[in-house]
């Protein structure tokens, strides 16, 4: 999704932009301050160990940006070399330096970690900067007996070196509730498209109906309503078991089955059932699943037998690989073989002895 990308890509560069900073800090400002006080370091090789391992840290971080991946199952393992790497420097850190120039760890591996944790929830950030603070203030107070001025210099100085940082944590936690709420919003838009569009759909559906069934429903029922046809008459009988063979047919469409011919034939039969004839439907085969203008002819002259037989029908499917069949066989009068309106479909009838036999085929390769 397009906000997706918009979230990562934010995120990327806030990710660069963080791994800048600490590098800054840790080999700028950082390594200027222990190269400033290296006599004090007792001793001061242990400094610049803890400094290596800060530097690897961060271009494990930049290795990991330049392919566009994260820490993963690494990401605690490392952190745990970060507060590492602070302890290891507070092991050889001047008695009453804590949070002063000499103690350059103190503002320094605090944003190494979050640049390690920056794509991890606030919680999880929140508690590393804590962890780094709580390890300053126990070798404040077990190495330094701290005095009023100590405590007051900590707690300036713990205003920068955790604020600053949360601050950069805050904003990535902003942008991550940000692009979770423009994802939701986004799928609630192309929900609502998507109702609209099905709405739409139905609608022409609803339409194309009608519009089928007007041309040969809607006057049948004209002229029952003003009686210039007759309800006894054999003929307007049969017409209006046709139509209401066909208005079953397209009901059945819409439904969901795993053969939609045999659903509509059986739907098309129903009407036969209704006016007490016996219906046998018999299936030979397999056949390839023919779309709905080629059901619909093949549905039309069985319904329009069925719909016509007196007492007794026979309905046969027959597919093979390159062919489908489905012919009836009633007693009945004579109709006409119905005519095809999808390519590829062929209709035959036969009349004899009142017996009607009409097939109609299919040929999918064709």
């Amino acid at each position: 999704m397009r906000t997706d990308l918009v979230e990562s890509a934010l995120r990327h560069g806030l990710r660069i932009a963080t791994l800048l900073a600490a590098s800054a800090i840790v080999f700028g400002l950082g390594l200027s301050n222990l190269l400033r006080n290296v006599d004090r370091y007792e001793p001061a090789l242990v400094q610049f160990g803890a400094l290596a391992l800060l530097g690897a840290v961060l271009a494990g971080e930049a290795v990991l940006l330049a392919r566009g991946r994260a820490w993963g199952r690494l990401r605690l393992p490392v952190v745990a070399l970060v507060v590492a790497a602070e302890v290891l420097s507070y092991t050889a850190l001047p008695a009453k330096s804590t949070s002063t120039g000499v103690d350059w760890v103190f503002g320094a591996a605090n944003w190494v970690g979050v640049a390690v944790l920056l794509d991890r929830p606030l919680r999880e950030c929140a508690g590393f900067l804590m962890t780094h603070e709580v390890t300053a203030v126990l070798h404040l107070f077990l190495f330094d007996h701290p005095t009023r001025g100590a405590l007051a210099r900590f707690a300036t100085g713990s205003v920068t070196v955790v604020g600053f940082p949360l601050c950069v944590v805050v904003v990535a936690s902003l942008l991550h509730r940000l692009s979770v709420s423009a994802s939701a919003a986004h799928l609630e838009l192309e929900r609502v498209r998507t109702a609209d569009a099905a709405a739409a759909e139905a609608h022409q559906l609803r339409l194309r109906r009608y519009g089928e069934l007007s041309a040969t429903a809607i006057p049948l029922l004209e002229g029952l309503a003003d009686r210039s046809l007759d309800p006894e008459d054999a003929e307007v009988q049969r017409e209006c078991a046709i139509e209401a063979a066909r208005m079953r047919r397209l009901m059945a469409e819409t439904n969901s089955v795993a053969d939609a011919l045999l659903h509509e034939l059986r739907h098309c039969a129903e009407v036969a059932d209704r006016k007490g004839v016996a219906v046998e439907l018999d299936t030979r085969g397999r056949w390839p699943e023919p779309p709905p203008a080629v059901r619909r002819d093949l549905t039309e002259a069985a319904l329009t037998v069925l719909a016509t037989a007196s007492s007794r029908a026979r309905v046969t499917v027959v597919g093979t690989g390159d062919l489908l069949s489905v012919s009836v066989v009633a007693d009945c009068v004579e109709v006409p073989a119905t005519v095809p309106s999808a390519p590829g479909v062929h209709v035959e009838a036969l009349h004899h002895d009142e017996q009607v036999w009409m097939e109609a085929r299919w040929q999918p390769t064709s």
